[in-house]
């Protein structure tokens, strides 16, 4: 694809370390009395594809916009490729930004939409074309140049969207939860074809999502916000695997707290702990657990079948419930929901068992 990939920086240190494509240093902004975003410091490194995942309300679309332009910190420091911009509107940064709604202009062409930004910034007639021409081969719309948005789907019109994002070749690409307005489907397919794409073009995707599906799916990093924070940074493994706080444990997909007494009977030490629900297999109760396991007795106290999969609520003999979901590979539905009421083991290796802060 010519005309648009740019590829990773590569740091000045020569060491091949990927260079930084932003920076954010003691970030605050408040509106009112309430602070959104509370003294983030962040780093976003060039080529990368990265999230910023939370609730509504975290502070992860102000942080955003602090990015692009669109919102100055009341205290730090933004900088783009090692250049300060705090301080300057959206129009001097090198950033362009996909957002949920479109945005389209429906009186115009989706060729007109996508080389709309090279037009007023008076790109020959030309190069204009051969870029329009290529953002659109890109996204697959080769053939929708002529059509009016209002002639395409919803997942076509966010890929005209990005084409008219890409075509300006931003050096970040911010994008809004930009498939929020999709139904799953159709939001399980752009996934894939986001990230094939920002793997292609080699600029910078800040993602901001509150779907961790999204973004265990399409990132190389992603950080979980909280009330204007950052809990936890790292790969999706990393935050899946090994979650640092309850939150980020609850919030990044389903998991089990163990607190207080039921820690001391279950896993025999204080504090708080963790286990996913996948790791916890069922077995029966006379079953004994090997030396590297972690059991506990109950019974099946809820079934919920989902097809390819089955997720059980299990009420511990210990004082608290714990989810285990397993595959459906040799189960039916009704072997599945007959299990209700069972008294059962629940065992899993030791390993599984995390600390939390």
């Amino acid at each position: 694809m010519t005309g648009l990939a740019t590829g990773p920086r590569s740091a000045s240190s020569g060491t091949g370390a990927a260079a930084s494509a932003v920076r954010l240093t003691g970030v605050v902004r408040r509106f009112g009395e309430v602070t959104a975003v509370d003294g983030i410091d962040l780093e976003v490194l060039d080529g990368e594809f990265f999230s910023m995942l939370g609730p509504s309300g975290s502070g992860k679309t102000t942080t955003l916009r602090m990015i692009a332009g669109f919102e100055i910190p009341d205290a730090g420091r933004v900088e783009l490729h090692g250049r300060d911009v705090t301080a300057l509107p959206p129009y001097d940064r090198d950033v362009n930004t996909v957002f949920q709604d479109y945005a389209l202009f429906p009186h115009m062409t989706v060729g007109e939409n996508v080389g709309y930004g090279l037009l007023v910034r008076k790109v020959p007639g030309s190069e204009r074309a051969r870029r329009v021409a290529d953002a659109l081969r890109m996204v697959r719309l080769e053939a929708f140049e002529g059509r009016k948005p209002n002639q395409l789907s919803g997942g076509q019109r966010q890929r005209v969207a990005l084409a008219r994002a890409l075509v300006n070749r931003p050096a970040v690409l911010l994008l809004d939860e930009p498939l929020g307005a999709l139904d799953l489907k159709l939001r399980q397919e752009m996934q894939i074809e986001l990230k094939a794409i920002q793997q292609e073009v080699g600029i910078t995707f800040i993602y901001v999502t509150h779907d961790q599906e999204e973004a265990l799916t399409m990132s190389d990093r992603l950080a979980v916000f909280n009330h204007g924070r950052i809990e936890q940074l790292g790969t999706p493994a990393d935050v899946y695997e090994r979650p640092t706080t309850p939150f980020v444990a609850g919030f990044v997909g389903t998991s089990n707290l163990l607190r207080d007494d039921v820690a001391r009977t279950i896993v025999g030490g204080e504090g708080t702990f963790t286990v996913r629900p996948e790791k916890i297999r069922i077995a029966d109760p006379s079953e004994q657990p090997g030396a590297d396991e972690i059991s506990a007795l109950g019974h099946i106290a809820e079934v919920v079948y989902l097809g390819p999969d089955t997720r059980y609520i299990v009420r511990l003999d210990a004082g608290t419930d714990l989810v285990v979901t397993q595959q459906n590979l040799a189960t039916s539905s009704m072997e599945a929901l007959a299990a209700q009421g069972r008294a059962v083991r629940l065992v899993w290796k030791r390993q599984h068992t995390l600390a939390l802060g």
